[in-house]
């Protein structure tokens, strides 16, 4: 008596993806519950099986489910947002989006979008990294799909957590919910190691083991951080993943573009898995990961999209077949990453990577039923050859597409049928998605409106009221100010000597008093001449009120001071000034009492642009005109103390100076 099942696909070409990769070009799987009973010749199977509903699969090819190896998949309502961007400077864009808009309604709506993609592209398991994970697996189990889902920890305030102690909280109990699911594999993700520290990387390997759950994280992703990693540690990005117990854990490491053949057997021997991105590796310029190298030391890896806001869509037949291009190109090898192997990655590997490839990735009896089901009658997949033994994964990597994708199963439950999608309402979906658009729209004009608010939601900034009074005179030579600083008629408070690397970036080049942002690195100089220490500032100037007195000048502007801990480049792109301007300068600082009144005394020498002899600079903190009117005429005394004719004031400030010189 034939043994009964839920289903039997018959009639189409089954292609396993198990050890032997057997195809079975008349071929038939059956499935009773969440598992796959059987795989075989069609005529066999139908002889040993009956079943409750037989789908005509002619003309079709049956498949494992595709793996997204790789993901964000909430940041599909983030799709197309600032674009063509470098990492960093997109990061910078999007995570104050994030911490705006993030909750656990945006992840959820944001997954069902995602959901409805993925499995239109044949997608059945995937790994995603973000923020209240736990929402997220609630709208996948409920989809039906198959997820490695990693709750996201970095070292800084996340949508979720405002410090990494309450982000481990978060993700412990995470796990102890979801852990043993069917369908939702919990992990931990630190984000990267440069938003980690060495205690936060740890603490996440900890976590891991103690609950035996993979870690999701980046890895060498691009060659900033690779430099980066060795600058601060001397070491490449997967040794320091390793020294602080990243490999002694389930890893899945995504992107992996800068490694080398050390680190790849690293990898290797720690059986951890890759997630190879190509499309979000090129479309960030972040590189080739070397593919065909991994995949000959014996790593699993794993094709994946990234999220959609990088990429910018779900659709892993496109994924594949780029990721077979980009072998070949890299190589200089048509044969690198053949197709049969390009689908390896895809489905089986990348199940392995995930470390789910007991249960998925290929159709064999006891694993769960993920299939996909897809079409190969159209016009862009004509004709068939069959001379060749591996003609048919040609054909599903070159030529198919995801819209070629006709049903869709996932551990035994059917999740799109004849196109039509059975656990998702796509329509809602989108409109709900167009709402979000809409409020994100509003919140990136206002952002963009002006430098204070990119960078308020950058960095967040100190306020800081100046109310100056200053005066500006050129001097031949520095002699008669070093020989007053050393008399008795000036109290010496403080003394410093820096060099200072300004860059101006202005928004109004037509109006030198317009705001501007000044991005300063200082480096403290001893009496020897070296330098001892650095630091990098931001500094917004406000629109200035300037009042005239005689030889001086009172300023009344706002300051809005902020960490400067990215690099030039990175605020040249994020801010995108109408122009710029460089001031280098050497300066000697002297705060002094002066008939009991503090004054800053500054000699600067230029050295970009290069002007001939010396400014002498007197400033003082002011709160009327009253005051400033006492500490202009105090300053006329203390240019003449210094040897300065207050005739000569110079008006200008240095970058409308260097503008005037350029």
């Amino acid at each position: 008596m034939p043994e009964k099942v839920d289903f039997l696909f018959t009639g189409g070409a089954v292609v396993a993806m198990n050890e032997q990769f057997d195809v079975y070009t008349n071929g038939a799987v059956a499935v009773r519950g969440d598992s796959i009973v059987a795989v075989g010749e069609a005529e066999k199977i139908a002889a040993a099986y009956t079943a409750a509903e037989t789908i005509d699969c002619a003309g079709q090819v049956v498949m494992p489910g595709l793996v997204n190896a790789h993901t964000h998949i909430p940041m599909s309502l983030l799709r197309g947002l600032n674009d063509d961007l470098r990492l960093d400077v997109w990061l910078g864009y999007l995570m104050p989006l994030e911490r705006e808009f993030v909750t656990p309604d945006f992840v959820k709506l944001g997954s069902r979008l995602a959901c409805a993609e993925m499995i239109r592209s044949g997608v059945t398991s995937f790994a995603d990294m973000y923020y209240f994970e736990e929402a997220i697996a609630e709208e996948t189990a409920a989809i039906g799909m198959r997820a490695l889902l990693g709750q996201t920890i970095l070292i800084f305030p996340t949508p979720d957590a405002p410090t990494y102690e309450d982000g481990l909280i978060l993700c412990r109990r995470f796990i102890e919910k979801w852990n043993g699911h069917e369908l939702i594999q919990p992990a931990v993700s630190p984000h990267a190691w440069y938003t980690a520290t060495p205690e936060l990387l740890r603490a996440c390997a900890d976590l891991a083991r103690a609950f035996d759950v993979p870690i999701h994280t980046h890895i060498g992703e691009t060659g900033f951080e690779l430099d980066s990693c060795r600058e601060q540690h001397h070491m490449p990005t997967v040794s320091w993943n390793a020294k602080n117990g990243v490999l002694d854990t389930k890893l899945l490491a995504a992107h992996c573009v800068h490694i080398d053949k050390g680190e790849m057997f690293a990898l290797k021997k720690a059986g951890a898995g890759v997630a190879h991105c190509p499309t979000s590796n090129l479309k960030l310029a972040s590189g080739i990961a070397p593919v065909a190298e991994m995949l000959e030391v014996g790593l699993n890896v794993g094709v994946g999209t990234d999220g959609p806001a990088s990429n910018n869509d779900l659709d892993m037949f496109e994924e594949m077949r780029l990721a077979a291009l980009l072998a070949k190109t890299q190589n200089n090898d048509p044969t690198a990453l053949p197709a049969r192997q390009a689908l390896e990655v895809a489905t089986i590997r990348g199940a392995k990577a995930m470390h789910m490839g007991d249960i998925t990735g290929s159709l064999e009896p006891g694993k769960r039923a993920d299939i996909t089901i897809v079409d190969m009658d159209g016009v862009h997949n004509q004709p068939h050859f069959h001379n060749h033994a591996d003609a048919v994964y040609s054909r599903l990597v070159y030529a198919s597409k995801s819209t070629d994708v006709a049903h869709v199963m996932c551990n035994g439950r059917f999740l799109m049928r004849d196109r039509s999608l059975l656990t998702v309402d796509e329509s809602q979906a989108k409109a709900d998605a167009a709402q979000v658009a809409a409020e994100i729209d509003a919140f990136v004009r206002e952002r963009e409106s002006s430098p204070y608010n990119k960078l308020i939601l950058l960095s967040g900034v100190q306020r800081q009221e100046s109310f100056e009074i200053q005066v500006k005179v050129p001097i031949a030579d520095d002699a008669s100010v070093l020989a007053a600083v050393a008399g008795d008629q000036l109290e010496i408070v403080k003394r410093s000597h820096y060099k200072q690397y300004d860059q101006y970036f202005m928004f109004d080049q037509h109006d030198q008093d317009a705001a501007r942002l000044r991005y300063r690195e200082d480096e403290f100089v001893n009496d020897a001449g070296e330098v001892f220490q650095a630091r990098s500032r931001l500094t917004l100037i406000g629109e200035e009120d300037r009042h005239a007195f005689p030889n001086a000048v009172m300023l009344s502007r706002s300051r809005f001071l902020a960490d400067a801990d990215r690099t030039l480049r990175f605020y040249r792109e994020y801010f995108a000034p109408q122009a710029e301007v460089e001031v280098n300068k050497d300066r000697r600082r002297w705060r002094v009492l002066y008939q009991g009144t503090d004054f800053a005394i500054n000699l600067d020498k230029l050295t970009l642009p290069e002007i001939d002899g010396y400014f002498l600079e007197i400033k003082s903190r002011t709160w009327s005109r009253t005051d400033a009117a006492r500490k202009a005429d105090l300053m006329t005394e203390l240019l003449a103390l210094l040897g300065a004719d207050p005739a000569t004031a110079e008006r200008k400030e240095y970058p409308v100076l260097a503008l005037s010189n350029a």
